[in-house]
């Protein structure tokens, strides 16, 4: 029972992700800009869904998935994995950081914000003052970019 419940659980993500990226048509005028901070905003392909598995204080992990959009708003959902089964949805838009290749996440209901620094295929989870974490976790910080018609990744080797 709780394989064919996460499956649906899997399978109406992907659908409502397919959803919110389909009802968005962009005009295809293009702008440059002087501005080096923004060079990933024009030069990678970086609307997507990304995916991984963070690290966390007082569970086994995140289990996170973060769909940005290219109107600036993006999805993401949250499980805290060993601590409950309750998936966290939040909504907001997100602005180019001041620091090269990075994005700012700000929720449409709170003022906390979360980094990240924008790599090809990936997200790279960086701390509140903006830089990357280091040590032998590094790798755990980062989410990649999947393809919403494949399979999502297990998380459940982690």
């Amino acid at each position: 029972m709780w394989t064919y419940r996460h499956l649906f659980k899997q399978i109406l993500g992907s659908l409502l992700f397919i959803a919110i990226c389909s009802g968005y048509h962009p005009a295809m005028a293009e702008t440059t800009s002087d501005s080096e901070a923004h060079h990933a905003q024009h030069s990678q392909d970086w609307p997507g869904i990304y995916q991984g598995f963070l690290p966390c204080a007082d569970c086994t992990g995140v289990k996170t998935t973060l769909a940005l959009n290219k109107n600036n708003s993006y999805m993401l959902i949250s499980q805290f994995i060993g601590k409950s089964e309750r998936e966290f949805v939040e909504k907001g838009k997100f602005t180019w950081g001041d620091k090269t290749n990075t994005i700012v996440l700000t929720p449409k209901n709170s003022s906390t914000t979360q980094q990240y620094l924008v790599a090809e295929n990936a997200l790279i989870q960086l701390d509140s003052k903006g830089n990357q974490y280091s040590g032998k976790l590094l790798d755990r910080y980062t989410l990649r970019r999947t393809n919403i018609i494949d399979n999502p990744p297990s998380h459940s080797s982690h």
